[in-house]
C-alpha cells in the first residue's frame, strides 16, 4: 500500500475528482478527513471508506472563508492527533459558461477566484504550521489545462487556474527547506458531472447535441480518449506518495494529448 499509515485531508471530497481521488487514497492504506459543502456525499463516502477498514471523518466547510478552513484544518489535526501528512486540494467550480470577458458579472469572476484560488490558498496557509513543525509533507492540488493556456469564454475559470500554478511554484519554493513537497495536477477533459455542464452548456450555444460536442473534443485528443476520474486519481497518488520525493513547484497534466 503506497499510503499505509497516511493521514490525508481532501477538500472537495463529495464529488468528482475528489470523491475518486479519496476512496483511491484509502484503497492504498490512508485515513481521510473529508471536507466539502454539502454533509450528505461526504457521509456516504465515509461509509464507504470505513468499509475498507480505514478511518474517516466528514467536515463541511467553505474552503474560500478562512474562519470555516481554520476550523477543517483544527478538526483534522485533532482528528489525527496533530499529523496531518497529506493535503489533497480539489475543491473548485467552473462559473459561468459560453461568456466572453464582457459580458461576465464581476461577482461570478469573483466567486471562482474565492473558491478556486483563495479556496487553495487557506488550506495550505493553515496545514503549514503543522507540517513545517514536523518536517514533513505533502500538498496536491488540482488545477486544470486552462492554467496552462487561455481559454476562451472562461475567464474567470482560466484566471483562476493560472493563479494556482503560480501559488504552488511560490509555496514549493518557501516550504521546500522543511522538506514539504507542493505540486499541481492539470487535469484535461475529465468524465465529471462538471463536464457534463460544459457539454450541455456547448451545446445550447451551438445547437448541437452533447453527443457531437463530445465527439468534437475526442477527436483533440492524442489519445482518441477523454480522461476518466481514475485517472486524476492515479495522478494524485503519484504526488501524494513517497514516489515523488524528488518532485516539487511542477505541473502534472493529464489529458490525453489535449491540443498538443
Amino acid at each position: 500500500m503506497r499510503l499505509k499509515g497516511k493521514n490525508v485531508v481532501v477538500t472537495g471530497a463529495g464529488q468528482g475528482m475528489g470523491r475518486n481521488i479519496s476512496l483511491r487514497f484509502a484503497n492504498e492504506g490512508a485515513d481521510l478527513v473529508l471536507a466539502g459543502r454539502q454533509r450528505e456525499p461526504l457521509e456516504s463516502l465515509v461509509d464507504e471508506i470505513q468499509n475498507l477498514g480505514r478511518r474517516a471523518l466528514a467536515v463541511s466547510t467553505d474552503v474560500s472563508e478562512e474562519g470555516a478552513v481554520e476550523i477543517l484544518i483544527s478538526e483534522a489535526a485533532t482528528f489525527f492527533d496533530d499529523r496531518i501528512d497529506i493535503l489533497m486540494l480539489a475543491a473548485g467550480i467552473t462559473g459561468p459558461l459560453e461568456t466572453p470577458v464582457w459580458e461576465l458579472a464581476v461577482d461570478d469572476f469573483e466567486e471562482i477566484l474565492a473558491v478556486n484560488l483563495r479556496g487553495m490558498f487557506l488550506p495550505i496557509k493553515h496545514v503549514l504550521p503543522h507540517m513545517i513543525k514536523r518536517r514533513s509533507g505533502k500538498i496536491v492540488t488540482i488545477g486544470g489545462v486552462a492554467g496552462i493556456r487561455g481559454y476562451r469564454m472562461r475567464t474567470g475559470y482560466s484566471a483562476s487556474k493560472w493563479g494556482v500554478r503560480g501559488l504552488v511554484r511560490t509555496v514549493a519554493l518557501e516550504v521546500g527547506p522543511h522538506n514539504i513537497n507542493v505540486n499541481n495536477i492539470c487535469p484535461g477533459l475529465t468524465e465529471t458531472p462538471r463536464m457534463q455542464k460544459l457539454l450541455a452548456g456547448k451545446a445550447s450555444a451551438r445547437g448541437w447535441s452533447e453527443k457531437e460536442i463530445y465527439q468534437e473534443y475526442v477527436q483533440e485528443m492524442s489519445l482518441g480518449r477523454i480522461s476518466q476520474p481514475q485517472d486524476i486519481a492515479d495522478a494524485a497518488l503519484f504526488l501524494a506518495s513517497d514516489e515523488s520525493r524528488n518532485i516539487t513547484g511542477q505541473d502534472l497534466i493529464v489529458d490525453g494529448g489535449w491540443k498538443l
